[in-house]
């Protein structure tokens, strides 16, 4: 591939792309313009997967439920719509799990073309790539999700129960989906060729990383099924849940940022050197 087969679109990407991580002063290359094309087609993919199990679960959740004290003896309803839920999460994960595939395909092929490949001395690992403070935030959050979902089990209502049910099997589906995610993520290998696209290589996996932890599906899973049926205490416990992961993110994802630009400035002096 050679820098005439770039589009303008292509170089406008990539060029805002290396400008948002403080390396403005790089040139735009085919192989940053094919990982990034590739990578912003899984991102739309991945943002429309999650709002679609959302949906998913909602139907499972309403269609046809059995109201008040008919849930009681609806055990062929409750048993079906937890056979369709189970399909869904197994669903959701290996779509997942393909796009993940799809991305590595698309690197590899662009990596089999280089006439040299640059890696890093030590295998990147989570803490570099994911950072000590987000990955403490996920765990942080899929616990605290947990948590609550069990605490709706031990109310009497039955209907709240199953809906807490319907929660906690969502939840695992996606926690094995974000899992499953970083796998991917952290092992396939480097497609880089200099010190500058072995940069960007570190930079898409942290990016890739970053979107697959963000607890989004976790936040809104309870809008479809638990807070129909939660007592009080609960909704308020979710609200209070939900406002302190979001700040909490914030303030990591504005330091990360902080550093992300500190180390590219370092990175583009050391290129003009």
């Amino acid at each position: 591939m050679t820098d005439q087969s770039m589009g303008p679109t292509d170089i406008k990407r990539v060029s805002v792309w290396l400008a948002m991580h403080g390396l403005a002063d790089v040139r735009p290359t085919p192989l940053l313009a094919t990982r990034l094309a590739a990578r912003q087609r899984v991102r739309l993919a991945a943002a429309v997967l999650p709002a679609a199990f959302i949906l998913a679960v909602a139907l499972v959740y309403s269609v046809d439920r059995p109201a008040g004290a008919a849930v009681d003896g609806s055990w062929w309803y409750r048993h079906w719509s937890l056979l369709v839920l189970t399909l869904l999460v197994v669903g959701l994960v290996l779509a997942q799990s393909l796009l993940g595939l799809w991305v590595r395909r698309v690197d590899r092929r662009a990596g089999a073309v280089l006439p040299r490949r640059a890696a890093h001395p030590v295998r990147l690992g989570w803490r570099t790539v994911l950072g000590g403070p987000r990955a403490a935030f996920a765990v942080t959050t899929f616990a605290g999700a947990m948590v609550l979902a069990i605490g709706a089990l031990t109310v009497q209502d039955s209907t709240a129960r199953y809906a807490a049910l319907i929660l906690l099997i969502g939840l695992c589906g996606v926690a094995v989906g974000v899992v499953v995610q970083l796998r991917h993520i952290l092992t396939h290998p480097v497609v880089a060729d200099d010190e500058v696209s072995l940069t960007a290589d570190g930079i898409m996996r942290a990016e890739d990383a970053r979107d697959a932890t963000t607890p989004t599906v976790v936040w809104c899973l309870p809008v479809v099924s638990v807070l129909d049926t939660a007592p009080g205490w609960w909704i308020t416990a979710w609200v209070v849940f939900v406002a302190l992961g979001a700040f909490t993110l914030a303030l990591i994802t504005v330091g990360t940022a902080l550093a992300a630009r500190r180390r590219g400035d370092a990175t583009s002096a050391a290129v003009n050197r």
